[in-house]
């Protein structure tokens, strides 16, 4: 009896503990949305961004073989940008901090029209590195552009 107790016990210490390894990534795009001829991105730094995330997502997109900037404010419509990317990073602290979400954007540059969103959550158990988060968004906006048939 006192080991089926302590089996319980277990049990309810492993299904308790589970909830907090949550993890999840997705990506979605807007079906009219045509990214074969896209060249270059700008991505713009969230003012409250003391980290870099903006650089981490720019050279991200620089080792997918785009031409990628950043910086505080938008580019002028001329400016030959094609995509203009925006984030929001929500950090957490267990122990210490760490990114819990990442969401990236891609607009249209002429009128802010959301193209594409990608999502990636991590709690504390499943918490990856920022550099990973922003790869594995960016890795699913473009597997989803892939499929549809609109990427390089």
């Amino acid at each position: 009896m006192r080991k089926f107790t302590l089996l319980l016990v277990c049990l309810g210490v492993v299904l308790s503990s589970a909830g907090c390894a949550i993890n999840r990534a997705t990506a979605t795009v807007s079906p009219d949305t045509e990214m074969a001829n896209t060249k270059s991105f700008y991505v713009v730094r969230q003012p409250a961004d003391t980290r870099g995330v903006e650089k981490l997502i720019s050279d991200s997109l620089r080792k997918r073989g785009y031409l990628a900037r950043s910086g505080d404010q938008l580019p002028k419509a001329a400016d030959g940008t094609d995509v203009v990317v925006t984030y929001n990073d929500r950090w957490m602290w267990d122990i210490t901090m760490y990114m819990v979400e990442l969401t990236v954007v891609f607009r249209n540059p002429e009128n802010n029209f959301p193209m594409a969103t990608g999502n990636s959550y991590h709690t504390s158990l499943t918490r990856q590195s920022p550099q990973e988060m922003v790869d594995e968004v960016l890795t699913n906006i473009f597997n989803v552009v892939k499929k549809m048939g609109g990427s390089k």
